[in-house]
């Protein structure tokens, strides 16, 4: 016994009722900070060493243990009063000998340390806090829904849009309670058939006529299987915004379709910020980019999550005829949070392709949008971004930079890194309003291949605690140039997880290729 509870960290306690004092196991002593014959017997008034936040509670657990027919074991977590007067949180256990009359006559058990423990309790609590504050924020109706169709969760917009006063008034609850019968069969329907097949439905008009009233109101809908971290099916999750105008407008005057085209893009965009949450990159589809004289691009990635939520990922924006944007964004951190940020920085992605031919100017626009929602959710995060411009018809390559690592350049000359400096980049997207971003252009013909990475790659370790660093990835690129560009890039690949010895990277890694090829090639 006395193994097994060194083994498990426990120390251990017996208390005869009728005297003041305790036993104390060795382990106890080392919590406690005290000696054997200071060891305080937390049990008995006024209970000085329990924090008093606790102390009321801690009372109530011992006076209860303490009465006739009271029950059999004692059982509370609190903080304690340390001998070097710090506080320390410990479980504490115990079972309760009584006599005949049922008074307790002794007390026996064991107490465990449980600071780590209730320190990430409070880290989870605060993330689902932050979480919840960004998702409430967003401008369109979020819902989760179990296997039968009934409400689970939903943030402040979709409680508004049902006309309820808090989400607890929806759980477990149906659209069938809130619409007519034509709407809620349609919508289970689309439900149980993204249940058996996995298959999401996306950007789908619906008409809402709401029960009692007979109003109607139109939305614009995507829907997707909601799986647990482990993958079970445990629903289905939606999102949705308000179109009504557009459609009723639509309605009334058919000459405002393309102005009814234009406002329901607006909302489009909206969507595809919700449509990306816990979304990771897959299956990317290159668009085909040339200048009609035999001078083209190719383009070629790599993607290795360091977690099922990322915060890396890339686009690539057609602009114009042979003309192309190439960007790679690296947001701040891990998990939940990052991953939102990645959806709403591809929500606004598409609020910017208007000035996608402007490198500077298409950051600064992220910038300004991230800005206003970060804001709104009074909450710090930020992203680093890369983008750049290739028209094939002029000839040239801008780009700017938003505090990321520079993109590299492979050409006759060798590999190196744009910008060469700091002078070169701004500051990070969504760190402050107003941030401008230096331009900066580079000639065609300097240039066979560009490659843009995340700081996952630079900042591989390995068994030492050495970093790849930008050196060792010239290094790679200058290696492998040799080969077809997804060789190349698979090349750097190889090169980092021989330096790390690992075949896992501790951070999000994310690579885009691009090869200008020319006629001949």
């Amino acid at each position: 016994m006395v193994l097994a509870l060194r083994a498990s960290n426990e120390g251990i306690w017996d208390w005869t009722t009728g005297e003041r004092r305790i036993y104390c196991s060795r382990r106890i002593l080392e919590f406690l900070e005290c000696s054997d014959s200071s060891v305080p017997n937390l049990f008995l008034p006024p209970h000085d060493a329990i924090h008093p936040e606790e102390r009321s509670r801690f009372e109530a657990v011992v006076r209860q243990s303490m009465d006739p027919g009271g029950p059999e074991t004692l059982a509370i977590d609190c903080r304690v009063l340390t001998g070097s007067g710090g506080w320390l949180w410990l479980r504490i256990r115990g079972s309760v000998v009584r006599d005949r009359q049922g008074r307790a006559t002794r007390i026996a058990g064991s107490m465990i340390d449980i600071s780590r423990r209730k320190v990430a309790e409070a880290q989870l609590e605060e993330e689902r806090h932050l979480l919840r504050q960004l998702i409430d924020h967003v401008p369109l109706q979020i819902y989760f829904k179990d296997l039968d169709s009934r409400f689970v969760m939903a943030n402040r917009r979709m409680v508004d849009w049902l006309g309820l006063d808090s989400q607890q008034e929806l759980l477990g609850r149906s659209d069938r309670e809130f619409f007519d019968e034509l709407h809620w069969k349609a919508a289970e329907s689309d439900e149980r058939r993204i249940l058996e097949n996995g298959e999401p439905v996306t950007d789908k008009l619906e008409c809402e006529t709401w029960r009692g009233s007979g109003d109607e109101t139109w939305v614009q809908t995507s829907k997707f299987p909601w799986r647990d971290r482990h993958g079970h099916l445990k629903g289905t999750f939606g999102v949705s915004s308000n179109v009504t105008a557009l459609v009723k407008a639509q309605q009334e005057a058919y000459a405002l379709a393309a102005e009814l085209t234009a406002r329901n893009a607006a909302y489009e965009e909206e969507l595809q910020l919700a449509r990306e949450i816990q979304q990771a990159l897959s299956n990317v589809q290159f668009p085909h980019v040339d200048d009609g004289q035999g001078t083209s691009i190719e383009f070629a990635s790599r993607y290795a999550p360091s977690s099922g939520l990322a915060g890396d990922f890339f686009e690539v924006v057609p602009v114009s005829e042979g003309c192309v944007g190439v960007l790679i964004c690296d947001v701040m951190g891990h998990g939940v949070r990052s991953a939102l940020i990645v959806a709403m920085l591809r929500g606004l992605l598409e609020k910017q392709r208007s000035q996608a031919g402007d490198p500077a100017a298409f950051l600064h626009g992220l910038n300004e949008g991230l800005c206003s929602i970060l804001t709104r959710a009074r909450t710090t995060m930020f992203a680093t971004a890369f983008y750049g411009v290739i028209d094939l018809k002029n000839g040239i390559l801008s780009y700017a930079c938003a505090g990321h690592p520079g993109a590299i350049v492979d050409s006759q000359q060798g590999v190196r890194q744009i910008p060469a400096d700091r002078s070169g980049k701004g500051p990070g997207l969504g760190l402050f309003p107003g941030a401008n971003f230096p331009l900066g252009t580079l000639p065609l013909p300097q240039m066979r291949r560009l490659l843009l990475f995340t700081d996952g790659i630079i900042e591989a370790q390995n068994l030492s605690g050495d970093s790849f660093l930008e050196s060792r990835l010239l290094e790679a690129v200058a290696g492998s140039s040799h080969k077809p560009l997804d060789g190349q890039l698979e090349g750097v690949m190889e090169s980092v997880r021989a330096f790390s010895g690992s075949a896992h990277f501790e951070d999000d890694v994310c690579m885009l290729g691009i090869g200008i090829r020319c006629p001949g090639d």
